[in-house]
């Protein structure tokens, strides 16, 4: 099957939009880290009660926001200079991911609208095969040894070591288990599949409708 070059940049605006808007939203899902609390017994190991725990987290993730603008400040945390510049730096890359969600999401949304009206379905497709590609290969490279996958990611996003984080002077990370990016990345790859999926789905749906029509 052939593509054309509109289908084709539709195609990567959806992958881009549907990667981008998983990772956003288990960010923001502050409902998986309050089930890790209970399920990993963070405030038990780290001795801070959940409650606090909590609050902490919600101004760490709040401050993640493009809409917020200000300094980041835990109230029952201490954090140390280059333990603010990570935050810093994890903030401008959430920022851009936000933006490239806008972005992509409203350029997607239009020409979404332009090729159904003209009946055409095949980027959806494209866009579910392309999709489910970069999730796969990354969550079977991850699934081998998510540890060391976990610090590769980090020295290529980050070019400084800012992120490795001394519990002495950053006791925030007491709170913020590996363990929990890791659900945090196994969410992120189960929803861009799930999109990828039902691109393929209703593609397969819009082919079989046009069969039998035509048969009729």
């Amino acid at each position: 099957m052939s593509y054309n070059k509109k289908d084709i940049f539709l195609s990567i605006m959806l992958m881009i939009f549907f990667i981008s808007f998983a990772i956003v939203f288990t960010v923001f899902f502050k409902q998986l880290y309050y089930f890790d609390i209970d399920y990993l017994n963070i405030d038990i190991i780290s001795g801070i009660p959940a409650k606090i725990v909590k609050e902490n987290y919600d101004i760490l993730i709040n401050y993640q926001s493009i809409f917020y603008q200000g300094s980041l400040n835990l109230p029952d945390f201490v954090m140390s200079t280059n333990g603010r510049i990570h935050f810093q730096e994890v903030k401008t890359i959430f920022e851009v991911i936000q933006v490239l969600m806008i972005s992509s999401g409203v350029v997607s949304f239009i020409m979404t609208l332009k090729r159904l009206r003209e009946k055409e379905y095949r980027f959806f497709k494209l866009t579910g095969m392309l999709t489910i590609v970069v999730p796969s290969m990354l969550g079977f490279i991850a699934a081998l040894d998510f540890s060391n996958a976990f610090i590769i990611f980090h020295k290529i996003v980050f070019r400084n070591d800012f992120w490795i984080f001394d519990y002495r002077s950053d006791p925030i990370i007491r709170i913020l288990p590996e363990t929990f990016f890791m659900h945090c990345f196994i969410l992120i790859v189960l929803i861009v599949i799930i999109l990828a999926s039902l691109c393929l789905v209703f593609y397969n749906y819009k082919q079989k409708q046009i069969i039998n029509d035509t048969i009729e």
